[in-house]
């Protein structure tokens, strides 16, 4: 090969390179929703039961001969379709993180790849206790407190695309707070940051697990009582694990491995 054709070969490489990449993000893409709509699609049968299962906080509390309500027409039909999808993406995360990992695992080194496998697992175990946390403990504790409060002559019947939303506000706001610990993992093993410096900032973040609290729960002091002392746990958790972390090799160690 001659010497002109080097130049011409060295800038359709990247752009190659870059088109291949493109086309294996998208059939990443592809498949991680296509197992997601296998699984809603497994599942979406099952709707009502799955929408009766999550309803059962509210119609525990609920005085004898009441039921929850629907206040608009189409709230009977899509209310457990938007849940069904909701948990069809749920059960589908171990399939798309192994989606993401498949694309980003050749650019990783080996020690990166050792430690990366470990936080996938933790990942996807946090965010499910953090769902399972709102289910079991939260919700019924707040929709008990809210059925007490209610003023006389008030009778308390949920409707239950309100009741939805805020579900999945919890359930959302739960499992992203219960991956704290693995950013402060990331954060400090990456060494966007000292394990000492996040230490003497402690104060800031727990005035700062107060505010997520209030932007991610419902407006009210129980909700977001019950989310921030979580986060502040799980915050110390992370640090606790970082303490026995390695931080990530400089650009000249890497080389060397």
């Amino acid at each position: 090969m001659s010497q002109q054709e080097n130049p011409q070969e060295a800038e359709d490489m990247p752009q190659m390179s870059f088109i291949g990449h493109l086309a294996e993000l998208r059939d990443h893409l592809i498949k991680a929703l296509l197992s997601v709509t296998l699984v809603f699609v497994c599942l979406v049968g099952f709707s009502k039961e799955i929408y009766a299962f999550v309803a059962t906080p509210v119609i525990n509390v609920l005085p004898a001969g009441v039921e929850m309500i629907a206040t608009e027409m189409t709230s009977t039909l899509f209310a457990p379709l938007k849940l069904t999808f909701f948990l069809s993406v749920m059960l589908a995360i171990p399939l798309i993180l192994h989606q993401a990992w498949s694309f980003i695992a050749p650019g990783l080194y080996q020690h990166e790849k050792k430690i990366a496998i470990p936080l996938l697992i933790m990942s996807v175990f946090l965010f499910y206790a953090g769902i399972a946390f709102a289910y079991f403990f939260v919700l019924p504790m707040l929709v008990g407190f809210f059925s007490l409060i209610a003023p006389d002559g008030v009778e308390f019947m949920p409707d239950i695309q309100n009741y939805l939303n805020m579900v999945l506000k919890l359930f959302f706001a739960f499992g992203a707070a219960f991956e704290i610990p693995v950013a402060i993992i990331l954060l400090i093993w990456s060494g966007v940051v000292s394990r000492e410096t996040i230490i003497s900032k402690r104060s800031y973040v727990v005035v700062g697990c107060f505010v997520i609290a209030m932007l991610l729960t419902p407006p009210d002091i129980f909700s977001q009582t019950l989310l921030a002392i979580p986060m502040w746990g799980l915050f110390e958790l992370g640090l606790v694990i970082s303490k026995v972390l390695k931080p990530r090799p400089r650009k000249n160690e890497e080389e060397q491995l």
